[in-house]
């Protein structure tokens, strides 16, 4: 057995959470809407076309932001086509994933859909083929409450009350060359400040994400978000940050080690914030949207993107085993240690698309990655705590030296959230949380993901090879909390202070 002492001070604080790092995706991208939250044709349809036994797992979630409807999608989108009466919205052909989109769930079904989830609607705009005035008059479809064109389009269509997004995304990976109407950091940059200033003369209220680097492997990183930011910074409340990882080399060791690039992606991408505030003396903050986040690399071959012209195909629907779901709570993990910096963070995506939730017909099958995010995000809030670890750690192939413990810690009061993750392939760990100063009094009860093969994942014949389960292994002693944790686990747990 490993021993790993974990070390706090609750004067050590770093920032507030901010509840929108548990945010979701939806794309309009091969069975994610279609088959996934909207079948009207399933046994499980509510009134309005959603399949109930999809949005029963995704409630368990408790998503914040939901990003829609794309993506590289959006960049050829045209948010007209899709509200009105539905047999007359045109069907139109997706360039980004070669698809057929019948635009028959568009903005108004999924505000109403958000609605009913409780979720924060997060709309992107198009900037690769549609213009600032696109923007504007979607933005003021959407928050106007009467007496102009589009505020008057919405109230036609059925929609009384203003659907009041406040949160939007300028484009989506504009640095990408592959993205539709891909430009120059400076055209970009020059477009968004339109935009921007143009929603913002429309609505004073809402709140504004820019393009960020959407990769660490263009060229462009960080230069083009020191550009966008140069030119956008008085504009804009959030920079975007998207990373996608895999086991590339089937070394599960190595792959944990990720959290490490993770970790300086955010980083780096804070100091370029921090530059541009200071060389342009600008006492205003810009936050990081990590507003793509997951496990895919296995549904990422050319006939896993390519829609045939279909409507609905399958696409990106990658199976997540045991290992993954590590990775997956080591996201999370970074994303509340650096909560001064991430205020708004979206796993790409929901539901088929490398989701934690697949559909076959009218089965619904929970993948391994769903389990550390219904864990942590039903635990974590307050803020987040600085920590310290002693103990064994390894020198990973491509991420530098990295720990068998991954974890975060927040306090809320008094009770004390922590989230921890064995890493290590054959050893039990130990771990000591000890707080300094303060007193652990009781152990309020946890959830562990477990299983000894790094390969494990479920089936829709199988479908509890990998869960979680209650966890109360757990021993306090003179104010401190030992834990023990099986190899390949992910814990989440509450405490009590005095």
């Amino acid at each position: 057995m490993q021993q790993i002492k974990l070390s706090l001070n609750m004067d050590f604080t770093i920032s507030p959470i901010d509840p929108r790092i548990f945010g979701g995706f939806l794309e309009h991208l091969g069975r994610a809407v279609y088959q996934g939250v909207y079948e009207p044709g399933s046994p499980h349809a509510d009134a309005d076309g959603c399949r109930t036994d999809v949005l029963t797992a995704l409630k368990k979630l408790k998503f914040t932001a939901m990003r829609y409807p794309g993506g590289n999608f959006v960049s050829g989108y045209h948010w007209e086509d899709a509200v009105g009466p539905a047999k007359s919205r045109p069907v139109t052909r997706d360039l980004a994933w070669q698809s057929l989109e019948s635009n028959q769930f568009g903005p108004d079904e999924f505000i109403t859909l958000s609605r009913k989830m409780g979720w924060t609607p997060m709309m992107a705009v198009n900037l690769g083929t549609g213009t600032p005035e696109e923007a504007r008059n979607w933005l003021e479809y959407c928050n106007i409450e009467s007496g102009s064109k589009f505020a008057e389009m919405r109230r036609s269509n059925g929609y009384k009350k203003p659907h009041d997004v406040k949160l939007w995304c300028l484009g989506n990976e504009m640095d990408g060359p592959w993205q539709l109407g891909h430009v120059p950091a400076e055209t970009y940059a020059v477009q968004a400040q339109q935009t921007a200033n143009m929603m913002r003369m429309c609505d004073p209220s809402i709140e504004l994400v820019v393009c960020g680097s959407c990769t660490t492997d263009l060229p462009t990183y960080l230069e083009w978000d020191r550009k966008v930011l140069e030119h956008c910074k008085d504009f804009v409340d959030f920079i975007s940050v998207h990373r996608y990882v895999g086991n590339y080399g089937d070394d599960a060791l190595d792959y944990f080690a990720v959290s490490n690039s993770i970790d300086a992606q955010i980083e780096a991408t804070a100091a370029v914030c921090h530059a541009v505030q200071a060389t342009k003396k600008t006492k205003k903050r810009i936050g990081i949207s990590f507003d793509e986040w997951n496990v895919w690399y296995r549904a990422n071959k050319p006939e896993h993107m390519d829609g045939r012209g279909k409507i609905a195909p399958h696409l990106l629907e990658e199976v997540y085993n045991m290992e993954d779901a590590l990775v997956a709570a080591s996201f999370l993990n970074s994303f509340i240690r650096h909560a001064d910096s991430v205020k708004i963070a979206n796993i790409a995506q929901i539901v088929n698309v490398i989701a934690p939730i697949l559909t076959k017909g009218d089965d619904v099958l929970i993948q391994s990655i769903f389990y550390p995010i219904e864990m942590i995000a039903n635990r974590f809030k307050g803020t987040a705590l600085q920590s310290a670890l002693v103990g064994p750690s390894y020198e990973s192939k491509s991420h530098g030296k990295a720990s068998f413990l991954d974890r975060s810690i927040s306090v809320d009061g008094k009770n004390l959230h922590i989230s921890l993750s064995n890493r290590s392939l054959e050893d039990e760990i130990e771990v000591l949380v000890d707080l300094g100063g303060a007193t652990i009094v009781k152990f309020d009860g946890g959830e562990i993901l477990h299983h000894s093969d790094p390969k494990a994942h479920n089936t829709f014949e199988k479908k509890d090879t990998v869960v979680s389960k209650p966890y109360s292994e757990t021993h306090i002693s003179d104010g401190k909390a030992i834990v023990k944790l099986p190899p390949l686990s992910v814990f989440a747990g509450t405490f009590s202070l005095e």
